[in-house]
Protein backbone atom coordinates (compact mmCIF):
# COMPACT_ATOMS: atom_id res chain seq x y z
CA UNK A 1 0.00 0.00 0.00
CA UNK A 2 1.11 3.54 -0.69
CA UNK A 3 0.78 4.62 2.92
CA UNK A 4 2.56 1.78 4.70
CA UNK A 5 6.06 3.31 4.66
CA UNK A 6 5.10 6.26 6.85
CA UNK A 7 4.17 4.05 9.83
CA UNK A 8 6.89 1.94 11.42
CA UNK A 9 5.44 -1.30 12.81
CA UNK A 10 6.50 -2.41 16.25
CA UNK A 11 6.63 -6.08 17.64
CA UNK A 12 -8.29 16.58 33.22
CA UNK A 13 -8.66 19.43 33.99
CA UNK A 14 -8.64 21.67 30.90
CA UNK A 15 -9.32 25.31 30.16
CA UNK A 16 -11.02 24.25 26.95
CA UNK A 17 -14.14 22.29 26.09
CA UNK A 18 -16.10 21.01 29.06
CA UNK A 19 -14.66 23.66 31.41
CA UNK A 20 -15.29 26.64 29.13
CA UNK A 21 -19.01 26.76 28.40
CA UNK A 22 -19.04 30.55 28.78
CA UNK A 23 -16.35 31.18 26.16
CA UNK A 24 -16.98 31.89 22.51
CA UNK A 25 -15.40 29.64 19.91
CA UNK A 26 -12.88 32.37 19.10
CA UNK A 27 -11.91 32.68 22.77
CA UNK A 28 -11.43 28.91 23.02
CA UNK A 29 -9.15 28.90 20.00
CA UNK A 30 -7.20 31.87 21.39
CA UNK A 31 -6.54 29.89 24.60
CA UNK A 32 -5.05 26.86 22.83
CA UNK A 33 -1.36 26.12 23.28
CA UNK A 34 -0.78 26.52 19.54
CA UNK A 35 -2.34 30.00 19.67
CA UNK A 36 0.08 31.34 22.29
CA UNK A 37 1.78 34.54 21.21
CA UNK A 38 4.56 34.35 23.81
CA UNK A 39 5.72 30.79 23.14
CA UNK A 40 9.46 30.28 23.57
CA UNK A 41 10.74 28.25 20.62
CA UNK A 42 14.44 28.78 21.40
CA UNK A 43 15.66 30.15 24.71
CA UNK A 44 18.45 32.69 24.94
CA UNK A 45 21.90 31.94 26.31
CA UNK A 46 24.12 34.77 27.42
CA UNK A 47 27.10 35.37 29.65
CA UNK A 48 30.88 35.12 29.57
CA UNK A 49 32.65 33.36 26.69
CA UNK A 50 33.19 30.15 28.68
CA UNK A 51 29.42 30.05 29.47
CA UNK A 52 30.31 28.69 32.91
CA UNK A 53 27.17 30.12 34.49
CA UNK A 54 24.98 28.37 31.93
CA UNK A 55 26.81 25.06 32.39
CA UNK A 56 26.48 25.34 36.17
CA UNK A 57 22.79 26.11 35.79
CA UNK A 58 22.23 23.10 33.51
CA UNK A 59 23.98 20.79 35.97
CA UNK A 60 21.69 21.98 38.75
CA UNK A 61 18.44 21.36 36.83
CA UNK A 62 16.41 18.27 37.87
CA UNK A 63 16.72 15.53 35.23
CA UNK A 64 13.30 13.96 35.83
CA UNK A 65 10.07 15.71 34.91
CA UNK A 66 7.17 14.33 36.96
CA UNK A 67 3.89 13.67 35.15
CA UNK A 68 1.98 14.58 38.32
CA UNK A 69 3.42 18.09 38.09
CA UNK A 70 2.44 18.56 34.45
CA UNK A 71 -1.28 18.51 33.74
CA UNK A 72 -2.90 18.12 30.34
CA UNK A 73 -3.98 21.25 28.49
CA UNK A 74 -6.35 22.00 25.59
CA UNK A 75 -9.26 19.67 24.73
CA UNK A 76 -12.06 18.71 24.42
CA UNK A 77 -10.89 16.39 21.61
CA UNK A 78 -7.08 16.61 21.79
CA UNK A 79 -5.14 17.07 25.02
CA UNK A 80 -1.41 17.72 25.44
CA UNK A 81 1.08 17.31 28.29
CA UNK A 82 4.32 19.13 27.45
CA UNK A 83 7.13 17.35 29.25
CA UNK A 84 10.15 19.22 27.92
CA UNK A 85 10.61 22.26 25.68
CA UNK A 86 13.24 25.02 25.59
CA UNK A 87 11.34 27.36 27.93
CA UNK A 88 11.87 24.81 30.73
CA UNK A 89 15.61 25.48 30.65
CA UNK A 90 16.61 21.83 30.24
CA UNK A 91 16.79 21.21 26.50
CA UNK A 92 17.45 23.46 23.55
CA UNK A 93 17.13 21.24 20.48
CA UNK A 94 13.99 19.14 20.99
CA UNK A 95 10.42 19.25 22.31
CA UNK A 96 8.74 16.22 23.87
CA UNK A 97 5.03 15.99 24.66
CA UNK A 98 2.26 13.46 25.27
CA UNK A 99 -0.90 13.62 23.16
CA UNK A 100 -4.22 12.18 24.36
CA UNK A 101 -6.99 11.86 21.78
CA UNK A 102 -10.59 11.53 22.93
CA UNK A 103 -12.75 8.88 21.22
CA UNK A 104 -13.27 9.85 17.59
CA UNK A 105 -11.03 12.93 17.94
CA UNK A 106 -9.21 14.83 15.23
CA UNK A 107 -6.28 17.19 15.73
CA UNK A 108 -5.34 20.49 14.15
CA UNK A 109 -4.16 20.36 10.53
CA UNK A 110 -0.84 22.07 9.98
CA UNK A 111 2.58 21.89 8.41
CA UNK A 112 6.13 22.70 9.50
CA UNK A 113 9.69 22.28 8.32
CA UNK A 114 10.82 20.03 11.16
CA UNK A 115 10.31 16.29 11.40
CA UNK A 116 8.42 14.60 14.24
CA UNK A 117 7.98 11.04 15.52
CA UNK A 118 4.78 9.80 17.20
CA UNK A 119 5.21 6.61 19.25
CA UNK A 120 1.71 5.22 19.67
CA UNK A 121 1.20 4.16 23.28
CA UNK A 122 -2.46 3.27 23.19
CA UNK A 123 -5.36 2.99 20.77
CA UNK A 124 -5.99 2.90 17.03
CA UNK A 125 -6.03 5.75 14.57
CA UNK A 126 -4.57 7.20 11.43
CA UNK A 127 -2.72 10.13 9.88
CA UNK A 128 -3.49 12.16 6.81
CA UNK A 129 -0.18 13.36 5.32
CA UNK A 130 -0.41 15.47 2.18
CA UNK A 131 -3.73 13.82 1.39
CA UNK A 132 -2.55 10.22 2.00
CA UNK A 133 -3.91 8.07 4.86
CA UNK A 134 -1.59 6.03 7.11
CA UNK A 135 -3.17 3.76 9.76
CA UNK A 136 -1.55 3.06 13.14
CA UNK A 137 -2.14 1.24 16.43
CA UNK A 138 -0.35 0.81 19.77
CA UNK A 139 3.32 -0.06 19.31
CA UNK A 140 3.71 1.72 15.97
CA UNK A 141 5.74 4.83 15.21
CA UNK A 142 4.26 7.41 12.83
CA UNK A 143 6.77 9.70 11.13
CA UNK A 144 5.91 13.23 10.08
CA UNK A 145 8.43 14.21 7.42
CA UNK A 146 9.73 17.68 6.58
CA UNK A 147 7.30 20.16 5.01
CA UNK A 148 4.35 17.77 5.35
CA UNK A 149 0.80 19.04 5.90
CA UNK A 150 -0.64 16.57 8.37
CA UNK A 151 -3.48 15.78 10.78
CA UNK A 152 -4.01 13.04 13.40
CA UNK A 153 -7.19 11.04 14.02
CA UNK A 154 -8.44 8.58 16.64
CA UNK A 155 -10.33 5.98 14.61
CA UNK A 156 -12.13 4.47 17.60
CA UNK A 157 -15.45 6.15 18.52
CA UNK A 158 -15.48 4.54 21.97
CA UNK A 159 -11.89 4.51 23.29
CA UNK A 160 -9.12 7.12 23.59
CA UNK A 161 -5.67 6.96 22.03
CA UNK A 162 -2.35 8.46 23.03
CA UNK A 163 1.11 9.05 21.62
CA UNK A 164 4.42 10.36 22.87
CA UNK A 165 5.86 12.92 20.45
CA UNK A 166 9.44 14.02 19.99
CA UNK A 167 10.42 16.69 17.50
CA UNK A 168 13.41 18.87 16.73
CA UNK A 169 11.39 22.02 16.05
CA UNK A 170 13.59 24.22 18.31
CA UNK A 171 16.73 23.29 16.37
CA UNK A 172 15.09 23.95 13.01
CA UNK A 173 13.86 27.36 14.15
CA UNK A 174 17.30 28.17 15.59
CA UNK A 175 18.66 27.55 12.09
CA UNK A 176 16.10 30.02 10.67
CA UNK A 177 14.02 27.30 9.00
CA UNK A 178 10.97 29.24 10.06
CA UNK A 179 8.08 28.15 7.86
CA UNK A 180 5.11 26.63 9.70
CA UNK A 181 1.43 27.25 9.20
CA UNK A 182 -1.91 26.15 10.65
CA UNK A 183 -4.38 25.06 8.00
CA UNK A 184 -7.16 24.09 10.43
CA UNK A 185 -7.26 24.94 14.14
CA UNK A 186 -7.28 22.28 16.83
CA UNK A 187 -10.98 21.48 17.38
CA UNK A 188 -12.64 23.19 20.32
CA UNK A 189 -16.09 21.68 19.74
CA UNK A 190 -17.41 18.74 21.73
CA UNK A 191 -18.50 15.87 19.51
CA UNK A 192 -20.91 13.07 20.49
CA UNK A 193 -17.90 10.74 20.81
CA UNK A 194 -15.80 13.13 22.95
CA UNK A 195 -18.60 14.41 25.18
CA UNK A 196 -17.71 13.90 28.84
CA UNK A 197 -14.20 12.62 28.10
CA UNK A 198 -11.47 13.50 30.59
CA UNK A 199 -7.78 13.06 29.74
CA UNK A 200 -6.22 10.21 31.72
CA UNK A 201 -3.93 12.08 34.08
CA UNK A 202 -2.73 9.07 36.09
CA UNK A 203 -0.39 6.64 34.37
CA UNK A 204 -1.46 3.01 34.58
CA UNK A 205 -0.57 0.03 32.41
CA UNK A 206 -2.84 0.87 29.49
CA UNK A 207 0.05 1.86 27.24
CA UNK A 208 0.71 -1.57 25.78
CA UNK A 209 -1.70 -4.31 24.66
CA UNK A 210 -1.75 -7.36 26.94
CA UNK A 211 -1.50 -9.66 23.96
CA UNK A 212 1.63 -7.86 22.71
CA UNK A 213 2.23 -6.38 19.29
Amino acid sequence: MEGESRVQKGAAGSAIGHNSENQTREEKIANLYHSKKDRVFVRSIQGAYNVKEELDRLRSVPRVRKAKDLGFIDGPQCFSRHYVEPKDGITQTFHLHLEEYAPGASSQKHGHVNEAAFYILDGDGYEIHDGVRYDWHAGDVAIVHNNCVHQHFNANPDKPARAIVIKTKPMYLFLNMLFQKTVKDRPVDVTPESEGFEAREIEVDFNHPKEGY
